[in-house]
């Protein structure tokens, strides 16, 4: 018999943060038992055309496929590690996306520009052995295999918005550690004033890096400003719906800041590193006018190409649009607008 998956709950510490933003009982939040039954009837996927298109201008239809255990790469300890992690009783303002979206439904430039290409492709990613290497402004440089890395960590379910800065949205029950933790163990100097993330370079199992048509730099990156990456909310996620994270989510290791737009959750990172000078990123290179380093999600700055005032919440269909407002850091203002008191947030975007 299947397992029914039921939302478990964050750490007392956490779950005191995300109070504020998601307060109706976990009893409406629908199981994924029950969004399967509903699969047929819900199952379009609504994107945005990611290179130059409105937001509001295009429907796209995408078929979400089933991702079974079996099939999910990860060594047995990984597995027990996530299925051990803190129950979750959080509450939160809605519903789950259903797993089979989560995993269907992606951004990952190194397999295709395709919402539907990640979990096509991305099977030739071998997630294990995995090492993430630890460099910078710290006290203690390090190379940790995931096993070491994950060693004493005790992992918690943590139940996020996801807001894409194509407009369309999700709400993930991530399974990962706070980085501040990771963060602590390396000692950073007085000198570490952003962290640096980097994303898998290996063109023979990421197919767009070799391509000849990619504008983009590789590989991937990605960066915080050292209190950023020190809050409590910021995430780094091995897990989703209490399973190992499918490849085309961004195993083993991903970056979750559920106040910034989702191309700042860098997926497969082998290294971070802690710069006095504020990093480049990939998508700031590419169009500084359209994609800032900070990416907090704010419905009164559009995007130069469309609004980012409301947003498709997945599922979401042509017959049936699921189109909610956007809220100013993605539902977090509370916990995260300190972090920003006196910038300019149209000049910071």
């Amino acid at each position: 018999m299947a397992q029914v998956y039921k939302p478990t709950i964050l750490s007392i510490e956490v779950s005191m943060l995300i109070k504020k933003p998601t307060d109706i009982p976990s009893s409406e939040i629908t199981p994924e038992s029950i969004y399967n039954a509903r699969r047929d009837f819900m199952r379009g996927a609504m994107s945005v055309a990611a290179m130059g298109v409105s937001a509001s201008a295009i429907d796209v239809f995408a078929t979400p496929t089933q991702v079974a255990d079996k099939d999910l790469p990860g060594p047995d300890w990984l597995k027990m590690q996530i299925a051990g992690a803190i129950a979750n009783q959080e509450k939160i303002s809605e519903p789950l996306t259903p797993y089979e979206h989560v995993a269907a439904y992606n951004n990952f430039y190194e397999y295709g520009y395709d919402k539907t290409d990640p979990a096509a492709k991305s099977h030739i990613l071998k997630p294990h052995p995995w090492t993430v290497e630890i460099v910078g402004e710290v006290n203690k440089p390090r190379t940790f295999g995931l096993e070491d890395l994950l060693k004493g960590v005790t992992l918690e379910e943590r139940i996020y918005r996801l807001r894409c800065v194509e407009a369309w949205s999700m709400v993930v029950p991530w399974v990962g550690f706070s980085l501040a933790d990771l963060i602590k163990r390396v000692e950073p100097t007085s000198k570490a004033k952003y962290v640096a993330f980097t994303t898998l370079e290996r063109p023979s199992e990421m197919p767009e890096q070799k391509s000849r048509f990619s504008t983009i730099d590789w590989p991937y990156r990605e960066g915080l400003r050292m209190d950023e990456a020190m809050h409590p909310l910021t995430t780094l996620a091995v897990g989703l719906y209490g399973k190992v994270l499918p490849n085309q989510n961004g195993a083993p290791l991903r970056l979750v800041v559920p106040w910034k737009y989702g191309f700042k959750y860098i997926k497969s990172i082998v290294k971070i590193e802690f710069t006095e000078k504020q990093p480049k990123t990939t998508w700031s290179m590419i169009a500084p006018d359209e994609y800032g380093f900070y990416a907090n999600v704010n419905p009164q700055v559009s995007h130069p190409r469309w609004s980012q005032a409301e947003e498709r919440r997945l599922p979401s269909g042509l017959l049936r649009p699921n189109i909610i407002p956007t809220q100013l850091f993605n539902g977090y203002a509370e916990q995260v607008a300190h972090l920003y008191k006196d910038m300019d947030l149209r000049k910071f975007y």
